[in-house]
């Protein structure tokens, strides 16, 4: 059963559209956003042979001017030089504002293909394909693009909202177990920060079981980050609640290279060690880490603490856009399904290490 869920902000309303088999429309929803005649794809190496030639065939059918570039996978493709390269190769195919740039792939295509559309020409539309189950209950929602800097993630972006979110949960089959267990750690995090009810659910479900009720899981996700960015597009305040759990888990992403850890199992790490600070300082529930760790584990998701050096953290984390100076604006859930930001020494956070 379709769904359709908007996304309204003071400047912009854009519709989520969920849907088993989407991908067979993908094309005649994508032909209703173009002002212009060409149709840009880009997408990755893991993608590509799945979905590229599928929906570029399909705008072809309908008459588009239909291109495809593709990436390398992985998050160190979340870079400036990609983003140099892509840019300059549309550029040289005559793209213009009036055309339209796809995201077809994970987080990392979403957030390189919306950095290019926001940046290149002052603004090109772009509509997001989003493949694993992070890009869509997460990146690809709420207009946050972005590209890394070897010092750190996320550190050159722009708020710029694509015109539609297409997702097919049916894509995700094609996804290996880690891959979806990645995608986990950012339910996981909507469920503790937002919906005990929803927690529930998720304790009473597995990976083999989920695949069902999919189209649900992503809905409500979703609808929480949809009802946030409502409230609080450019994260002045509410917003930040979605970052819970990722003060410190881009501390490990980055300490390892973006290599070791996946986003959601370095994210559900980090929810981890905040719980743990939270219940030893008095400010969470009891027994919240044992239940979240339970969880986490029931998805396939790390546990264990990686080891690292206390001032290689430090130099990681006074990147991080919510720091300021000794301490840093940090999310802690009070409870299942409550959360709040309190600001946090530094050396209290690393304690934990």
């Amino acid at each position: 059963m379709s769904k359709i869920i908007q996304v309204e902000t003071k400047n912009t309303n854009y519709p989520i559209h969920i849907k088993n088999g989407l991908r067979f429309s993908w094309a005649s929803i994508i032909i209703s956003y173009l002002r212009g005649h060409k149709v840009v794809v880009i997408t990755d190496e893991n993608v590509a042979p799945l979905y590229g030639a599928f929906l570029i065939n399909q705008l072809e059918e309908l008459g588009i001017d239909a291109s495809i570039y593709l990436i390398a996978p992985g998050e160190t493709s979340k870079s400036l030089l990609n983003y140099e390269s892509i840019s300059t190769k549309l550029i040289e195919a005559n793209i213009t504002r009036s055309d339209l740039i796809v995201a077809l792939g994970g987080g990392v295509v979403g957030d390189l293909t919306g950095f290019v559309a926001a940046t290149l020409l002052r603004g090109i539309d772009f509509i997001q394909i989003p493949t694993s189950l992070l890009a869509q209950i997460d990146s690809s929602v709420g207009g946050k693009v972005a590209v890394n800097l070897p010092i750190g993630k996320n550190l050159l972006g722009s708020f710029y909202h694509p015109k539609a979110v297409l997702i097919d949960p049916e894509v995700l089959k094609t996804l290996d177990k880690r891959v979806l267990a990645d995608g986990m750690g950012e339910v996981i995090k909507y469920a503790c920060i937002k919906d005990k009810e929803f927690f529930s659910l998720l304790s009473n479900s597995n990976l083999d079981l989920i695949s069902d009720i999919f189209e649900d899981i992503i809905a409500r996700c979703c609808q929480i980050k949809a009802d946030i960015v409502k409230r609080d597009e450019k994260e002045s305040s509410e917003r930040m609640l979605l970052n819970f759990g990722h003060t410190l888990g881009h501390v490990i992403e980055s300490y390892y290279g973006y290599s070791k850890y996946t986003h959601g199992e370095a994210v559900g790490l980090g929810m981890l060690m905040i719980i743990e600070i939270g219940e030893s300082l008095g400010l969470t529930q009891k027994r919240s880490y044992d239940r979240v760790k339970q969880l986490m584990t029931r998805y396939n998701l790390p546990t264990d603490y990686p080891k690292m050096d206390k001032e290689k953290m430090l130099k990681i984390i006074a990147h991080d856009k919510k720091s300021l100076g000794k301490t840093i604006n940090t999310i802690y859930i009070d409870k299942i399904g409550s959360s709040f930001i309190k600001p946090t020494e530094l050396n209290v956070l690393l304690k934990i290490v």
